[in-house]
């Protein structure tokens, strides 16, 4: 007859787990069915490129509103729908990608030339205000900034005609 193994031998064998290669499968799984889940609930790579987007013209026109109370001189950002371009202060530019639709709506005093759209920030922190509509499809998102305090917010919109 042979000999019975220990209590706590056969304990372990019991507990032996999984291995590391096991492991790492596992993992690698649930981040591409995670992955494909963002994807499908978000709108795919169109959608993530056009949050993308409106987030950088945001954070433009966030730095904008900064140095315009760090430098206590006024700043302008300027955007121009046409030519899918903005720019900053400190020569920060930027481009738009064609499949995304642009619009702006703002004061016409801030305009440096017909076609262009620009939003003034002031030393105390305020703006002419205006709004920046990006849309790609039928996905839209617009980047307000309010006229008294310079605030720049992001909000989903509906989906509209273009010009």
């Amino acid at each position: 007859m042979a000999p019975s193994l220990s209590r706590p031998r056969r304990a372990r064998r019991a507990m032996r787990g999984v291995s590391l290669l096991e492991m790492m499968l596992v993992v690698a799984l649930i981040a591409v069915a995670s992955l494909l889940a963002a994807m499908v609930l978000t709108g795919g790579i169109a959608g993530m490129q056009l949050r993308s987007q409106t987030k950088e013209i945001a954070a433009q026109l966030r730095y904008t509103r900064a140095q315009a109370i760090a430098t206590g001189r006024p700043q302008r950002f300027v955007i121009d729908p046409h030519a899918r371009r903005w720019r900053a202060p400190n020569d920060r530019r930027g481009e738009v990608p064609a499949a995304i639709g642009v619009a702006f709506t703002g004061a016409r005093q801030a305009q440096e030339r017909a076609g262009e759209g620009g939003i003034l920030f002031f030393h105390d922190g305020g703006s002419t205000g205006g709004r920046v509509r990006l849309q790609r499809g039928e996905a839209a998102w617009v980047v307000d900034v309010g006229w008294l305090t310079g605030q720049v917010t992001i909000a989903r919109a509906e989906a509209v005609p273009l010009s």
